[in-house]
Formats: C-alpha cells, sequence, structure tokens
C-alpha cells in the first residue's frame, strides 16, 4: 500500500509540474528540479527494493531515516537557491527604482524648462489682436 502511495504521489507530481509548464506558470529553471524530484520519487516508488540498497551502502539503520536525510537536503537546497533568487531579483528592482528616479528627475527638469522657455516666449511675443504671437493676424 505504501508503494503504491509512492508511486501515486510521484505521477500526480508529475503531472501538476507538466501542467504548470504548459500554462506557464512554472518556468523551466524550477520544474527541472521538481521533475527529477518526481521520476526519483517513481523510481524508487516502483523499485522499493533501490532505497534498501542505498541504505545499507551509505550504513543508515533505516530507509525512513535516508528518506529524511534525503528530504531535508532537498528542502535546504531549495531554500537556499530561493534566497539567492530573492536576492538577485532585490538588486534588481533597487537598479530599476534608481534609474526610473534618475529619469523623473530629467523629465521634472526639461518640463521646467520647457515652461521657462514658454513664458520668455510669451513675454517677447509682440501684442496682436488675434492673439499672443499675430500668427493668424490677416494682411
Amino acid at each position: 500500500m505504501i508503494v503504491l502511495g509512492g508511486i501515486v504521489l510521484a505521477v500526480v507530481l508529475l503531472v501538476i509540474v507538466i501542467w504548470m509548464l504548459l500554462t506557464r506558470k512554472l518556468r523551466e529553471k524550477y520544474a527541472v528540479l521538481w521533475l527529477v524530484l518526481g521520476v526519483v520519487v517513481l523510481v524508487l516508488g516502483l523499485f522499493p527494493q533501490l532505497l534498501l540498497g542505498l541504505t545499507s551502502a551509505l550504513g543508515v539503520q533505516l530507509p525512513v531515516n535516508l528518506l529524511f536525510a534525503m528530504a531535508i537536503v532537498l528542502l535546504l537546497g531549495v531554500a537556499l537557491h530561493l534566497s539567492w533568487e530573492l536576492s538577485q531579483a532585490e538588486e534588481e528592482i533597487r537598479r530599476t527604482a534608481e534609474e526610473v528616479a534618475i529619469l523623473h528627475t530629467r523629465v521634472d527638469a526639461l518640463a521646467e524648462e520647457l515652461r521657462s522657455l514658454r513664458e520668455a516666449q510669451d513675454h517677447a511675443a509682440p501684442d496682436s489682436p488675434s492673439g499672443a504671437r499675430g500668427d493668424d493676424a490677416q494682411p
């Protein structure tokens, strides 16, 4: 019964990961880890004697201890990788925010310069009956 549960778990995991890949809800670089994990669980579910052999080869007393140790190592690896990805994303967000602030300052400076030019042009233009510049005046 436990073997069947491992096989079902692996198949469900593989189906979910493939579905998430096809619907673009999971990126390929993350899917590789989950696909490998699903295949490993499927192989161990189909051939439980492999886990027994690996347990005795590594000198672990119980197969469940080996499974727990492997799960902890996997979770630590995932946590470390996600921390690295988060650090990269934070750096990119900070750099983008700085660039936006610089561009915002430049836009404000250009808007102020344009406003000054228009005011200077309005003061320098002669008064005419049809408008500020006299462009619409008829001869």
